[in-house]
């Protein structure tokens, strides 16, 4: 019984001894912001849910598929010996909180089957399940507790679903007992198609609630076909509180329309366009974390796999001239293929893969033809149907894809910032001493303006070249730490060995910037200039995510970088004290546009309090 005590501890007194505590996974906290109401938006098909066979609690073989008895199933991977309170525990926790909330509901619980499956069969015997389940068994929800005979039948289970478990062993290579696993729990709809995938971070039991109660209304025919798109504005033109930018350039063969950001607004929070239906590009360019991720320094792709660099923020990009931090791409409607084929991010094989797999979603009819029937009208006769195309298939293609995703982030313009209002209307009463001192320092003796460059009419604080700081080369040469400090929960940290990191973790590829652009020696470790627009919401900065905070980055360039042969001339020790550093830093503070609040609503299709927040939150965690 003591494994079955620790849940409950763990469900019953977490939430109480911790609960203002930033180590706890959020489906331990209040959801910060309200879940959507059901049947204000839809959930797409991430394909069918695997069957396999498994062993109930009473030792009985059956399988999966028909445990889902025709009802709507939360699927949770877990062994029960697991001791990560954000790990197994919380998977079980966030369940048992459903299970409580829908107590009274007795239409909606009929409709719900929890099945939580153990990765442990050699220790999670029948019995074992039995003894762990006993605790949330009653009510009106069937939860089953089940495993598999051995690790034969229970791999083709963790395959189809996706579901990363790799054993640990000890020192002497032993079977420790513990698991390196992904917390996902999985939620099914009625026709055994999974509809949505839960990790850590997104694990909450409001979420849940809202998206079982709006499936059960797709399932009773109440839903509105059309509800995945209610959530935005009738309007979707760009921004127009745009103090301080200069006009937008749009292209003459992609003019910005209603239709055409709806199709791309899809597109980016749409998970299908990955290779196995997980990874959006919302997913690392988060809208309430400035269209970047406050949580990695460098992203994380399909399956977990390593990207070198950190996510820059979608903030203004329709205004820059060179993509990427290597800036190899120039256009948005090129740049949008890159993440869509990488190996380490979306994982597409061929951009033929992902138009036939746009092609083959019900949901996508019309929507092109839709947002190109413009273009159309225009094109030769002896190409395309007057004014429409002439199959779907001529509708979907490489420039149509690219064309609506870039328009859609051609919309995320945020200026009309308290530097704005000060420098560019003269409103003096918008901007601090200390800001304007900052910014004397900015555009004089720090000379961060020869680089993050601005003009009497208007300020992208950026130069769109790119330079050696001193960061990749001081990265690719320091090899690696004797103990690396790696940060388990918020605000947790153990360290681990040299040994104990290579072990668990790929080898780091190196990162030579612009070089591997050019293959010229002099563009070594030479990156893009970052707009310093909306700063205080993006963190963490450089192109590599190292740095954690604006103090941080401020101190970097004080000390004068990192020098090598490469290292931009302009790149010095500054020699300012805290006070002038800091003034630096509010000066940067003061870059956040008035408008952040109602571009994030218009992504998620929901109010927000207010993003300014997030930086200094998700700089405290660090």
């Amino acid at each position: 019984m003591i494994r079955r005590t620790f849940v409950t501890l763990t469900i019953l007194v977490c939430t109480q001894a911790y609960s203002a505590s930033d180590i706890l996974a959020p489906g331990y906290r209040t959801l910060e912001f309200p879940a959507p109401s059901p049947n204000s938006y839809s959930l797409p098909s991430l394909g069918a849910a695997p069957d396999g066979s498994v062993v109930d609690s009473n030792g009985k073989i059956t399988r999966l598929h028909t445990l889902f008895d025709d009802r709507i199933v939360l699927l949770s991977f877990i062994y029960t010996r697991c001791d990560d309170v954000n790990g197994c525990p919380l998977a079980t926790s966030v369940l048992h909180k459903v299970k409580r909330n829908l107590a009274e509901q007795t239409a909606l619980a009929a409709d719900i089957k929890m099945i939580t499956v153990s990765f442990d069969p050699a220790h999670d015997t029948p019995q074992v399940m039995t003894r762990y389940g006993e605790y949330f068994r009653g009510g009106l929800i069937d939860w089953q507790f089940v495993t598999t005979r051995d690790d034969k039948n229970l791999l083709p289970i963790l395959k189809g679903f996706g579901q990363t478990v790799i054993k640990m062993t000890d020192k002497s290579g032993n079977d420790s007992g513990r698991f390196s696993h992904i917390l996902r729990v999985f939620l099914i709809d009625k026709n055994k198609s999974i509809r949505n995938i839960y990790s850590t971070a997104f694990l909450h039991s409001d979420t849940l609630l809202s998206d079982i109660q709006n499936l059960r209304l797709e399932n009773n025919g109440l839903a509105d076909p059309k509800s995945s798109d209610q959530h935005m504005p009738q309007s979707h033109k760009p921004a127009q509180t745009t103090l301080g930018l200069p006009p937008l350039r749009i292209p003459e063969n992609n003019a910005v329309t209603d239709a055409k950001i709806k199709l791309g607004h899809k597109l980016f929070f749409d998970r299908r366009l990955s290779l196995n239906n997980t990874m959006s590009c919302a997913m690392c360019h988060i809208p309430e974390q400035g269209f970047t991720n406050n949580e990695l320094a460098t992203s994380v792709g399909v399956e977990g796999r390593t990207v070198r660099r950190n996510a820059p923020t979608l903030y203004n990009v329709g205004h820059l001239s060179r993509l990427f931090h290597d800036g190899r791409e120039y256009s948005l409607e090129q740049q949008v293929w890159g993440p869509l084929l990488a190996v380490n991010e979306m994982a597409n094989p061929s951009i033929g893969h992902v138009l036939e797999k746009i092609r083959s979603l019900p949901d996508y009819k019309g929507l092109f033809e839709a947002a190109f029937e413009s273009k159309l009208a225009t094109a030769p006769s002896n190409t395309l149907s007057s004014n429409t195309f002439s199959t779907y298939t001529e509708a979907v293609n490489m420039q149509t894809v690219g064309m609506a995703l870039a328009t859609y982030q051609r919309t995320l313009n945020a200026a009309d910032s308290a530097f704005d209002r000060w420098y560019f209307a003269k409103v003096n009463n918008t901007f601090s001493a200390n800001a304007k001192a900052g910014f004397k320092i900015f555009t004089g003796k720090g000379n961060c303006s020869s680089c993050h460059s601005l003009s009497q009419q208007h300020a992208l604080f950026t130069d769109s070249q790119l330079h050696n700081t001193g960061i990749g080369y001081q990265a690719a040469m320091q090899g690696p730490k004797a103990v690396t400090m790696v940060e388990v929960a918020p605000g947790q940290f153990v360290k681990l060995s040299q040994a104990a990191m290579a072990s668990i973790s790929e080898p780091k590829s190196n990162d030579l910037g612009l070089y591997e652009i050019t293959q010229s020696p002099e563009d070594r470790w030479k990156y893009r200039t970052p707009s310093l627009r909306n700063i205080a919401l993006t963190a963490p900065y450089m192109h590599d995510g190292s740095l954690n905070t604006l103090e941080e980055v401020v101190a970097f360039y004080n000390h004068g970088g990192f020098p090598n042969e490469n290292q931009d001339s302009r790149i010095k020790a500054l020699n300012l004290n805290l006070d002038e550093q800091q003034s630096l830093v509010a000066f940067l503070k003061n870059l956040t546009g008035s408008n952040i609040k109602a571009i994030v609503a218009n992504a998620i299709g929901s109010p927000v309090s207010d993003p300014s927040t997030a930086y200094e939150a998700g700089a405290n965690n660090k």
